[in-house]
């Protein structure tokens, strides 16, 4: 076999596209729950604590010179990914909490019995009719 070959049975196997499909919808996830934080929940956040912002928020370690930008301390990008984290694994964790109620429930549900096969049938008849004599 091919290296060719290999790889294109390894690719193609149910795993790797569904992992592949994960990560793509997982970084289309990603950036939207970015946009919430940043322009929905934060500016409130901020108005409320003071007006700050948080992604201006820094300490300057070296002033800039000429030919060298400043040097800066930027913990407000780091609270605002932080933030950011938290509600991803929120939403996660809801997600996750969804399916599992959801596969719980079908779970739950009895199986209809099934149906009688047709010898079944016929030895129940013969039954009744032997009853009635």
């Amino acid at each position: 076999m091919s290296m060719m070959q290999e790889f294109k049975q390894f690719a193609m196997k149910g795993n790797v596209v569904d992992l592949a499909v994960g990560i793509i919808i997982g970084a289309a996830f990603g950036k939207i729950v970015s946009s919430l934080v940043a322009n929905v929940i934060m500016p409130p956040l901020g108005l409320i604590i003071g007006g700050v912002d948080f992604s201006n928020l820094s300490i300057t370690l070296k002033e800039a010179a000429e030919g060298a930008e400043a040097v800066a301390f930027r913990y407000g990008l780091f609270l605002q990914a932080i933030f950011d984290f938290i509600i991803i694994a929120f939403a996660i964790f809801l997600l996750v909490k969804g399916i599992n109620n959801f596969k719980k429930k079908e779970e739950a549900k009895p199986a209809a019995p099934p149906k009688p096969s047709n010898q079944e049938v016929l030895l129940a008849e013969i039954r009744d009719l032997l009853k009635k004599k």
